[in-house]
């Protein structure tokens, strides 16, 4: 960003766009912006799930993943603009395995929730599933980049193995979903 904000209330987007990076003027209501509000709502929730501290390095994992994501939302913010690593979907890959490791496997689908950060955690998860759905549909219409794709569908899913790493190192077990129609001894 060539130039930092100084004024925040600048009053241009009083008749409903806003300014892209490039320069450019969209409406607020655009599939660009719907995108990078969802990846800005994202960011905030892992903040959220930072606040009252990670075990295990996960911190560090969520600070790094924090600041792809405004990588994510630079490329966005300027149409054909390429700013994340596709090293970085790799780093995602090896956190996957790394934290997905201890896990035991599942029989069942998992509940959101355990623990506060698991619960947390969880959250980011479900939001990151609405940025993706947001970028798809961008992409849809416009250029987006592949890493910027994949980036996001990795990051759901390291979300919930987070969110299981997490349950585990707070001593809660994952709420399995108790499937009503399963038969009994399958």
């Amino acid at each position: 960003m060539a130039n930092r904000l100084t004024r925040i209330a600048t009053r241009t987007g009083d008749d409903g766009t806003t300014g892209l990076g490039d320069g450019s003027r969209t409406r607020k209501d655009s599939l660009r912006i719907a995108a990078i509000g969802d990846v800005d709502e994202l960011n905030c929730t892992l903040g959220h799930l930072a606040a009252d501290g990670l075990p295990g390095g996960i911190a560090d994992v969520v600070n790094a993943i924090q600041h792809d994501l405004f990588a994510i939302g630079a490329e966005l913010s300027i149409p054909g603009f390429e700013k994340l690593a596709a090293s970085r979907i790799d780093q995602l890959d090896q956190w996957l395995d790394r934290f997905n490791a201890d896990l035991p496997p599942l029989a069942e689908f998992v509940l959101p929730g355990g623990s506060a950060a698991a619960a947390r955690a969880h959250l980011v998860r479900a939001v990151c599933r609405r940025a993706e759905r947001s970028v798809v549909a961008l992409a849809e219409q416009e250029p987006v980049t592949a890493a910027c794709l994949k980036y996001l569908n990795r990051l759901s899913d390291l979300m919930f193995v987070l969110a299981r790493t997490l349950n585990r190192a707070a001593g809660v077990a994952d709420a399995l979903w108790s499937n009503p129609g399963r038969v009994a001894g399958s």
